[in-house]
């Protein structure tokens, strides 16, 4: 039976054998003749006429940030809530401060007018 350490080792060994089989397999079969088509730049297949640089608002990507920060937090909340009455006071007081700081972060973003659109 092998030790908690030797199936970390063949875990970490099997996830590198497949990292660096992966890249070296893609290495050695990708096609290596360039063309001057393949070097453009491509913009939905069309050349670009005038000015190419555009700026975009930040706020789009504000929105999603925020989005997925909270998202990704309250998923914290759903393993806690089904196990709430097994888990004592100690849980509910950490909870309650996990709770303050997405609290403070959404104030925060509030008024710092991430959530403006503007």
């Amino acid at each position: 039976m092998l030790s908690d350490w030797g199936a970390l080792f063949i875990f970490l060994a099997v996830a590198f054998v497949f990292g660096v089989g992966g890249i070296a397999t893609s290495f050695l079969i990708h096609p290596r003749k360039t063309t001057e088509q393949k070097i453009t730049t491509y913009e939905c297949g069309v050349d670009t006429i005038g000015p190419t640089w555009v700026q975009f608002k930040t706020s789009y990507f504000m929105y999603a940030l925020l989005f997925v920060i909270f998202d990704v937090e309250t998923i914290y909340l759903y393993p806690w809530a089904v196990q709430f009455k097994n888990l004592g006071l100690f849980a509910f007081i950490e909870m309650i401060v996990f709770l303050f700081i997405l609290i403070v972060g959404l104030w925060y973003a509030w008024k710092e007018g991430a959530l403006e659109w503007k």
